[in-house]
């Protein structure tokens, strides 16, 4: 009895967090046909859902990293027009909220770093401004009357990525795209030589045709069978514990993002707040822990000493995707049809509208431009191969 033809797509997305699902929606939007595969039975289960959404390209930064720093601004700047046009799409809320950042300093050593850190940003021309303890407290009264100093940086605002990632699902399906959980790649499939790409082959057998395959499967990528060494990239797990708290009377016991040494608080507008978070290098291990526990609410009650009083709803562990210098691999790989969405770190949730853009050019054969530039796959070369190696 003859098979079934199998479905060819244009676009075939490994992963479904909030990068592959923007670059679907994206890849869909402008008529390419697309498959989102995502190997857990629910959408962004990994990074994603354990992320708290900030969207702090000026206080995040590490400004020795010029081009990164670029690349976060350009992307916050597209991003009240991307939540508009997601919410417009899906019908849902994306859970964008401008709320500013208040960086804060607890003690003296602090404080002189916080000084340094604004000066640099000053020369590069960015918004921020220097508060003394009493202003920081008139504008956030929760703060511990320790505070020495803090910087108000008002364009660094907050996204809920649960809330993005279901518009960003229900916007891909509402434009025509496949979105299928429960799917995982087992191994990208190439033909003509081991030249091109040609599809992704899944766990169960089951091969899918594609001309175009985008990587975006997080700290999963390692795992991928199917391409030589040299064209991959290296992405490693990277620990990161997070708490969930609810104030029951409801929001208002800050209203900024609250980031300090090492860690940082978000609020989501509606008396939840996110608690985060470690950065730990132990594999694949999502295991909570009682230090790491401990050294989040320890950190946060100096600064807050109001959070002791909130109600602990959730605690979780995740994995952000590390390339060797923990920026992204965006754009076209080693081989015909292979592009890459990996290694975002840090910053997924802030990076997801412009590396949706730039893989939709690389995608259609346009050019990426100089922002894209020092962000290639192909850069990391026999640290590429030794990564595969090591996996093996």
């Amino acid at each position: 009895m003859p098979q079934p033809s199998q479905p060819t797509f244009d676009v075939a997305v490994v992963g479904g967090g909030i990068i592959g699902l923007a670059v679907a929606w994206r890849a869909q939007q402008r008529g390419l046909r697309t498959v989102l595969l995502e190997r857990d039975a629910q959408i962004a289960q990994g990074a994603t859902h354990a992320a708290a959404g900030m969207l702090a390209p000026v206080s995040e930064a590490n400004t020795a990293e010029r081009e990164l720093l670029a690349l976060g601004l350009e992307s916050a700047a597209r991003y009240p027009q991307f939540v508009a046009e997601l919410a417009e799409s899906s019908a849902l809320d994306p859970g964008f909220l401008r709320c500013g950042t208040l960086v804060v300093a607890r003690d003296r050593d602090e404080a002189e770093a916080l000084d340094r850190e604004r000066a640099v940003r000053a020369q590069l021309g960015l918004d921020v401004e220097r508060l003394l303890p009493s202003e920081a407290r008139r504008r956030e009264p929760g703060l511990a009357p320790t505070l020495r100093l803090a910087l108000d940086v008002p364009d660094d605002h907050a996204v809920d990525p649960r809330a993005l990632a279901l518009a960003l699902a229900a916007a891909l399906r509402a434009a025509g795209g496949d979105l299928r959980t429960g799917a995982a790649v087992q191994r990208i499939d190439t033909s003509a030589g081991d030249s091109r790409v040609s599809g992704v082959t899944l766990a169960g057998g089951e091969r899918i045709a594609a001309e175009h395959v985008v990587v975006a499967a997080g700290a999963w990528t390692q795992q991928l069978a199917g391409l030589p060494g040299d064209a991959c990239v290296p992405v490693r797990p990277v620990k990161g514990q997070i708490l969930r708290l609810r104030d029951p009377a409801g929001p208002g016991l800050f209203t900024r993002v609250l980031r300090m040494d090492p860690g940082y608080l978000v609020p989501r507008g509606d008396g939840r707040y996110v608690l985060g978070a470690t950065m730990e290098e132990r594999g694949y291990d999502t295991d909570v822990t009682a230090g790491g526990v401990f050294e989040l609410l320890r950190d946060a009650s100096e600064l807050v000493p109001g959070i002791s009083e909130l109600i602990l709803e959730e605690l979780e562990a995740g994995l952000r995707p590390g390339t060797p210098d923990n920026a992204p691999a965006l754009g076209p790989g080693a081989l015909a049809g292979l592009h890459w969405a990996a290694g975002h770190h840090r910053n997924g949730i802030l990076l997801a509208p412009v590396t949706a853009d730039l893989l939709l050019a690389s995608l259609l054969g346009d050019p990426l431009g100089e922002l894209a530039a020092p962000f290639t796959p192909t850069r990391f070369g026999a640290q590429a191969k030794k990564g595969k190696e090591v996996a093996a």
